[in-house]
C-alpha cells in the first residue's frame, strides 16, 4: 500500500467520522435547545415571583433569595433556589419541621377527626401537600435543566471534535498530495520459493 493510499483511507475516514460526530453534536443541541424551551414554558406560565429584597424575612436571607429578588422565576436554577431556600424554609414553619406523610399520619392517629385540634391538623395536612406538591415540581423542572444544560456541553465537545477531525482530515489530503504516490508504506511480502 502507497503512503497515498493510506493518507486517502485515513483522511476520507477522518471525514466521515466529522461529520456523525457534527451529527450527534446537533441532536444534542437539540435536546439542550427543547429542555430549556420547556423549563421556561413551563415555569413561565406558572407566573411565579421571587418576593423583593426589601420585603425578605429574617428566615429567608439565602443569599440566591437576595440574587433573583422581584425577578420571575423562569429557569431550572432559580426553580431549585425558590424551592430549596424559600418553599422548603416554610413548609419546615408548618408543623414544626414535620412532612406531609408525618401529619397525614398525626391525623389519622387523632380518635375524633372532627376535633379542634384535628381541623389544625387538616389545614396543615393541606398545606403540606401543596407546598411539597409544588417543591417536587419546581425540582423536577431543575432536574430537567440540569439534562439541558449537560447535553448542551456535550454538544459543544462534538463540535470541537468534528473540527479537529475535519483539520486532520484536511491536513491528510494536503499530505497525500504532497508526497510522493509511489512510496510503499506496508510493502507487499514477497513470495517464498520453498
Amino acid at each position: 500500500m502507497t503512503r497515498r493510499t493510506l493518507d486517502l483511507i485515513f483522511a476520507i475516514g477522518g471525514l466521515i467520522l466529522a461529520g456523525l460526530v457534527l451529527v450527534l453534536g446537533l441532536v444534542l443541541q437539540s435536546q439542550a435547545n427543547f429542555a430549556h424551551d420547556e423549563v421556561h414554558k413551563q415555569l413561565s406560565a406558572q407566573q411565579i415571583f421571587f418576593t423583593p429584597a426589601s420585603a425578605l424575612k429574617p428566615n429567608e436571607n439565602d443569599p440566591c433569595l437576595k440574587k433573583y429578588a422581584g425577578q420571575q422565576l423562569v429557569t431550572g436554577k432559580q426553580a431549585q433556589c425558590y424551592a430549596d431556600h424559600y418553599i422548603a424554609v416554610h413548609l419546615g414553619e408548618v408543623n414544626n419541621g414535620k412532612t406531609y406523610a408525618q401529619t397525614s399520619n398525626e391525623l389519622r392517629a387523632l380518635p375524633d377527626q372532627t376535633s379542634g385540634e384535628a381541623k389544625d391538623l387538616m389545614t396543615k395536612v393541606q398545606t403540606l401537600f401543596q407546598g411539597e406538591t409544588l417543591r417536587g415540581l419546581l425540582l423536577t423542572s431543575y432536574g430537567f435543566s440540569i439534562f439541558g444544560d449537560r447535553a448542551q456541553t456535550v454538544a459543544y465537545l462534538c463540535y470541537a471534535l468534528a473540527g479537529v477531525l475535519f483539520l486532520a482530515s484536511i491536513a491528510g489530503f494536503i499530505h497525500a498530495a504532497t508526497r510522493s504516490a509511489e512510496r510503499e508504506i506496508l510493502p507487499h511480502p514477497e513470495p517464498s520459493n520453498t
